[in-house]
């Protein structure tokens, strides 16, 4: 798409070509279930209505609209724009397991460096608060992650109203 966009409107500014060709990109990506020659038509068609009651935000499209070279060179636009998103749309699926995997890599990791660490005062604080009133015994916490799993433990094993625990006597 941006190669053909170097390619295209050569007649027009810089600001001119920009605008023009981010309007037609928004058509396409709001339209894909019309075809590129229903695109162009809705443009300018649109187009045609707004120069008429002198409300375009495009008048500089007012001598070309009708130009044989500007038609050419919009619809080679709106189909390298239909070929970018329906690639986008192809590649949906690949980018999402991609943002699962660097999601659990992220976990992961963050998982190895807590094990790594000390546990926090407030971590061995809730641990040993919990343990006294549960009556349970306390263990060495070596890291965070291993603090971080027994509290989760034990309020999960003590939280859970419909799990009744039976000592056996």
């Amino acid at each position: 798409m941006y190669e053909v966009k170097k390619q295209i409107y050569l007649d027009l500014t810089k600001n001119q070509k920009a605008a023009l060709c981010n309007n037609l990109r928004a058509l396409v990506k709001k339209s894909p279930d019309l075809s590129v020659n229903e695109i162009l038509e809705n443009f300018l068609e649109d187009e045609r209505y707004y120069l008429e009651i002198n409300a375009s935000r495009f008048e500089f499209l007012a001598e070309i609209i009708d130009d044989e070279q500007f038609l050419k060179d919009t619809l080679l636009f709106i189909k390298e724009c239909r070929k970018y998103y329906d690639y986008k749309k192809k590649q949906e699926p690949i980018i999402q397991a991609n943002k699962e995997f660097e999601k659990k890599k992220r976990k992961f990791l963050q998982e190895v460096k807590m094990s790594k660490d000390a546990p926090t005062k407030k971590q061995l604080y809730y641990y040993e608060k919990l343990c006294k009133k549960y009556g349970l015994d306390k263990k060495e916490l070596s890291s965070k992650l291993e603090a971080r799993d027994e509290i989760d433990k034990i309020l999960t094993e003590y939280s859970n109203p419909s799990v009744t625990i039976y000592e056996e006597e």
